[in-house]
């Protein structure tokens, strides 16, 4: 039996998703320094003071959100493959492609805030440690990788770091063809290295 809610707690937790969801829009298109409390608000068709009931501060604002959906990323890219990846250059390439999409660019816009500025440092940097042990532990499931082997937990964390350096030259130029053709050269390292 489920958790019975009222109709305001359901108001209150689509209107804390649609502020979610407009934060990370507006974070991805308009980078920090153009994305307000206000701006958010605005998008997701909420007030202002709607917005602050949710989220006190900017601060609290943009780590939810950037945190919100990579869960939803997690759990949509698990979804991809539930038994596993059966074909390695499929889940490569599945992997490649959360740093290419606008979670990635508006992350990518946190973290150079978070640069900037201290209190948000802090922030970003427990939030990313968290989503990188995730997406680390996603990559370990779906590349049926055994971690007790010597090299294979550095091994997919080069592959991550190279998947992130490929989301960071996606933001300049289209580099589709040549991104596939990393992807099934990593696939392939991948299989040499992990059995």
């Amino acid at each position: 039996m489920g958790v019975v809610t009222s109709p305001k707690q359901d108001r209150s937790r689509v209107t804390r998703q649609r502020l979610l969801e407009a934060a990370v829009s507006c974070l991805a298109e308009r980078g920090w320094s153009g994305s307000t409390v206000s701006v958010v608000a605005e998008r997701a068709g909420v007030s202002r003071g709607a917005a602050q009931h949710h989220f006190p501060t900017r601060e609290d604002l943009f780590t939810a959100a950037v945190e919100y959906v990579a869960e939803e990323r997690s759990t949509a890219l698990r979804q991809l493959f539930p038994e596993g990846g059966a074909d390695r250059r499929e889940v490569v390439t599945a992997l490649v492609d959360l740093f290419t999409g606008p979670l990635f660019r508006a992350a990518l816009q946190l973290w150079v805030a978070a640069a900037n500025e201290e209190q948000l440092g802090t922030r970003v940097a427990e939030l990313e440690a968290r989503v990188g042990r995730e997406t680390h532990r996603i990559a370990v499931e779906m590349l049926a990788v055994d971690e007790s082997r010597p090299g294979a937990r550095e091994t997919v964390q080069g592959f991550l770091d190279m998947a992130r350096g490929l989301g960071l030259a996606h933001l300049l130029t289209d580099d589709t063809g040549r991104r596939a053709r990393v992807v099934a050269e990593w696939a392939r390292i991948l299989d040499g290295a992990l059995g």
